[in-house]
């Protein structure tokens, strides 16, 4: 057993795990915000019954996603102390800023906003929660920040072989950080669009199956009320329908600001980090040429086993430079450069053990970099497209009766949490040997990188790593079967689930489940 494997599997999985949430705390508070800030201006009470059942969901995903976001800074010192020693000085600002600074604004008045409904005044309690979701955004801005410092190392110098500091502005404006952080906030706003789109669909599916709703001869829907089941009234239909178009036309503009950012993304990757996103394309040789589909051995250290089935020229070179004819440099003439400028074998220091003198496979897994870059790109195209074509079936106010509709936008939810979780993959392992990538460009400080192998606790053995990788994986599947259980819960039991004062009260005035206006029922 290896302890550098050991240690980035566990380091993969806890992170890919967190990130799953993050992406929807991010784009569903901004949602909650919305439909809570036109309930403040027009006093409808169909926006209250949004705010009050999509803020339930929200909810219990920002408390799981803290639960198992606190185990990442954990791990800097447990697996990683030698990388931890290397950025510290980095670090340092960026994390506390996160951790002292938004991390405790989001959820101080994220707790004012639970606990203050019918307390606070109403404009206050609105500021709350708009405080807790600026407070969420800036926290993602400060982790975006430090990881992209690991992928475009600025505002530092070398001292003894470490880098200090000497320039925070330079970290904190990072064009690296800027690009990653827009395209992780559209990228959530996809997350957040798609969720609201496809439960509110599962919802005017059982109103039309349970005969709740029908249609007349035109197709157009005939809203009806079921007075035996709380809830289930004529709002009741409205809070799907308007939730369902919101969530389609939200999921295309993420969609669409993904691609923007993605792109201004793409370029800076090509300056700073040109072999990741040769192997992102399968780009063996030099030239303009974009690969639809390549096939061989793309886990091997070179090309000579990949041939390009399909591809389109001009557009490698658009991507990377926005025009038709600059040729891109491939992997086949990378490999040599980055060979001569860091060197063909590991050092020959105790701090990589018994790795010193091994051979650098300075290309990332292609399988990994060129199907992660694809399943981001398919995943997000088709949550678009998907969202478009729910606009179109519902124009007339309702969904189809198929079941089997149904159930594909309900796990169309997936796809837009795949394209996320397959473009940080992407990131992160094309990024390898390094674990801080160096500057090919003069934008970044010269000299500054670390190869991962160096990163690892050397005091850490591999049993006390796969003892923590096997605890840990057991804690966080027990988590995941507690947020899935908790939302499916919620999301079964329709608005009634997050207000309990539409149902009737209890004949008897003692019973705690005559007290369904309790600010806790919301709060638990």
């Amino acid at each position: 057993m290896d302890p550098l494997d050991i240690a980035r599997w566990q380091f993969g999985i806890t992170t890919v795990y967190h990130f799953v949430m993050v992406p929807l705390t991010l784009g569903l508070g901004l949602m909650v915000a919305i439909l809570y800030t036109r309930y403040v201006q027009t006093g409808d009470e169909r926006w209250k019954r949004m705010t009050k059942f999509w803020g339930k969901l929200y909810l219990v995903n920002f408390i799981l996603g803290v639960a198992t976001g606190l185990v990442q800074e954990f791990q800097f010192g447990m697996a990683w102390s030698e990388y931890s020693r290397f950025v510290g000085d980095v670090f340092g600002a960026p994390l506390a800023l996160e951790g002292l600074l938004a991390f405790f604004v989001e959820s101080t008045f994220l707790g004012l906003w639970i606990f203050g409904w019918g307390r606070l005044p109403q404009r206050v309690h609105l500021a709350t929660l708009w405080l807790a979701v600026i407070g969420s955004w800036i926290s993602a801005f400060f982790i975006i920040v430090a990881n992209s410092w690991m992928q475009h190392p600025v505002g530092v110098e070398l001292v003894d072989g470490r880098p200090v500091m000497n320039d925070i502005w330079a970290v904190l404006t990072n064009n690296t950080a800027l690009a990653a952080y827009s395209h992780t906030l559209f990228g959530a706003i996809a997350v957040a669009g798609g969720f609201l789109l496809g439960i509110a669909w599962y919802h005017l599916w059982r109103r039309r199956h349970d005969g709740i709703d029908t249609v007349d001869a035109r197709g157009r829907v005939v809203v009806g009320s079921a007075d035996d089941i709380p809830g289930r009234d004529e709002k009741d239909h409205s809070v799907w329908l308007r939730s369902l178009r919101i969530g389609a036309v939200v999921a295309i503009v993420g969609f669409a600001g993904v691609a923007v950012t993605g792109d201004v993304q793409a370029k800076l990757m090509y300056e700073q980090q040109p072999l990741k996103m040769a192997a992102a394309e399968a780009a063996c040789h030099t030239g303009t040429e974009f690969s639809v589909l390549s096939i061989g051995d793309l886990g091997a250290q070179d090309c000579d086993s990949v041939t390009t089935i399909v591809a389109i020229p001009g557009i490698l070179s658009f991507l990377a430079k926005g025009d038709f004819t600059t040729e891109m440099p491939g992997i086949n003439d990378l490999i040599p450069q980055y060979q001569e400028e860091y060197g063909l074998t590991l050092p020959d220091d105790p701090k990589y053990g018994e790795r010193a003198g091994e051979t650098i496979e300075y290309l990332p897994l292609m399988e990994v970099t060129y199907w992660g870059f694809r399943i981001m790109i398919g995943f997000g195209a088709i949550a678009a497209f998907a969202a478009a074509v729910a606009l179109w079936i519902t124009r007339k106010g309702t969904v189809p009766r198929s079941r089997w509709l149904m159930r594909l936008a309900v796990f169309g939810i997936l796809a837009p949490f795949g394209a996320n979780i397959a473009g940080w993959v992407f990131t992160e392992m094309g990024r390898q040997p390094f674990v801080v990538a160096p500057n090919p460009n003069p934008s970044g400080t010269d000299g500054v990188y670390m190869f991962t192998a160096a990163a690892v606790s050397p005091g850490v053995t591999a049993g006390e790593l796969l003892f923590s990788l096997i605890a840990l994986g057991l804690v966080y599947l027990a988590l995941m079967v507690v947020e899935v259980a908790l939302l499916v819960k919620y999301v079964r039991s329709g608005v009634v689930g997050a207000m309990p004062e539409l149902a009737p009260p209890a004949d008897d005035p003692d019973d705690p489940e005559s007290r369904r206006d309790d600010v806790l029922a919301f709060a638990y």
